[in-house]
């Protein structure tokens, strides 16, 4: 396992991590969690992400007790949550003071930890003022609650504005964002936050490499039964993501796939690694196996070199710096 930096902090991720969207007290219960993790942590992953939202608190549940269970030291591994959506009382949601406090003493209880590496703002609140999330999120870092705070697809303005603020009050600023980014869906990380990189030394954890599993090439021939397709509140995934040009997409990038003696998956993986200003590689497994089969996407991303990287743009065509040209 390789390690980044988070952008220009001190503290390092490994190149693959885990997260527990959709999975964890969801698809996937706590056996089944127990072992996915464990071969992770045993592959050199150091990193994994969750979030309040996720399956409504089960799954923060679910990752702490994998924690206690297997009783790694705290310092070894790097911890994450997210707040926005934290129930129907109206003040269990968005990013107002009240709310990130509350969303954090709570997922340090489902964690049973004492505090969290990094804490993200999983997405912008238009009816908090940024000043007062970042003032919140400053007051948690003197808490010793939070290390570092971060925002979850947010604009380039929101994060420099955020960022702004921070420095002219003296406050902690944002370190992160995590965005989705895969070989369909580019244009930001590699576009809009590129002069972030530069000026603030944003990390980025990024979510969704697959393409919320079209680039593992399940879709090819239609929706499988039990897949994240087929659960309800994905409609948005079958509507924006499966269309028949992107599944054609990733039809036409299985040959390549192929020629490196790898799976879509690992390429898919393999391809995002490639991005010098991707922290970490966020990956999701449902079984044991597929944690095994993700981490071999590290032997695979030195295999491709520029010949192999225009292969692959001729067939996506979505370069977004081509663009600007």
């Amino acid at each position: 396992m390789n390690y980044r930096r988070l952008g220009s902090a001190g503290l390092k991720l490994s190149e693959l991590s885990l997260g527990s969207w959709v999975t964890y007290g969801g698809q996937v219960g706590e056996e089944v969690a127990v072992k996915c993790m464990s071969i992770a942590y045993d592959q050199g992953v150091n990193f994994f992400d969750s979030a309040e939202a996720y399956a409504g608190g089960k799954a923060e549940i679910v990752m702490g007790n994998v924690f206690k269970k297997l009783g790694w030291a705290r310092e070894s591994i790097v911890v994450s949550s997210k707040v926005f959506w934290g129930g129907d009382g109206p003040n269990d949601e968005g990013l107002s003071r009240k709310h990130i406090y509350e969303a954090c003493r709570k997922s340090l209880k489902r964690l049973q930890l004492d505090y969290l590496d990094l804490f993200f703002c999983h997405r912008p609140d238009p009816n908090t003022p940024i000043e007062e999330t970042v003032r919140a999120m400053d007051y948690l870092v003197h808490q010793g609650k939070i290390l570092y705070w971060g925002t979850s697809e947010w604009s380039a303005a929101d994060i420099m504005r955020a960022h702004e603020l921070a420095r002219e009050y003296d406050l902690t600023p944002p370190q992160m964002e995590q965005p989705q980014y895969n070989m369909l869906h580019r244009e930001r990380v590699e576009k809009e936050y590129l002069p972030l990189y530069r000026e603030i030394g944003l990390g980025t954890t990024i979510w969704s490499p697959l393409a919320s599993g079209l680039l593992s090439g399940k879709y090819a021939k239609g929706i499988p039964p039990g897949s994240r397709a087929t659960l309800p509140g994905y409609e948005w995934l079958r509507k924006n993501t499966l269309s028949p040009h992107n599944i054609e997409k990733a039809k036409q990038l299985e040959p390549i796939a192929r020629d490196l003696e790898c799976t879509l998956p690992q390429f898919a993986l393999a391809w995002c690694l490639k991005n010098p200003n991707v922290s970490t590689v966020i990956t999701g497994a449902s079984r044991p196996e597929q944690v095994t089969e993700n981490m071999k996407a590290l032997e695979i991303a030195p295999r491709l070199d520029s010949a192999v990287l225009e292969r692959i743009e001729t067939i996506l065509g979505n370069n977004p710096q081509k663009s600007q040209d």
